[in-house]
């Protein structure tokens, strides 16, 4: 479902080891909002029943089912940078994307936006 890059499994495994339990892995969330109409949020969390794990030396990404349309294909990344360090996904799915990282459209949310702008007119 998600490719895990090098980096993003030292940095991910390093954080789970900071947290003190072995069991959580990155959560990644699609949500509505943001500048481009969805965004991601990450944290730490547990597995859940109806999760879909991505799971390559020991690091866990943990997707929700509704998320997991907008992720498939997708790549994280631990990026180190002069502007910021942290988590990145590379999204194949994402059709634009806003300068933040963190917000996205895909073809089905640009087609709903624009649904939506031609029956308010």
């Amino acid at each position: 479902m998600i490719t895990l890059t090098d980096s993003a499994i030292q940095h991910l495994k390093a954080l789970v080891l900071a947290e003190g339990d072995p069991e959580k892995g990155l959560r990644i969330l699609v949500e509505s909002g943001g500048c481009a109409g969805m965004q991601y949020s990450m944290r730490l969390d547990a597995c859940k029943a109806d999760d879909t794990v991505s799971e390559r030396d020991g690091a866990q990404v943990l997707v929700d089912p509704s998320s997991a349309t907008y992720l498939r294909g997708s790549t994280l990344d631990y990026e180190d940078q002069l502007a910021g360090s942290g988590f990145r996904l590379h999204n194949p799915n994402a059709v634009r994307s806003c300068g933040c990282g963190t917000s996205f459209e895909t073809g089905e949310t640009s087609a709903e936006t624009s649904q939506t702008q031609s029956t308010a007119h």
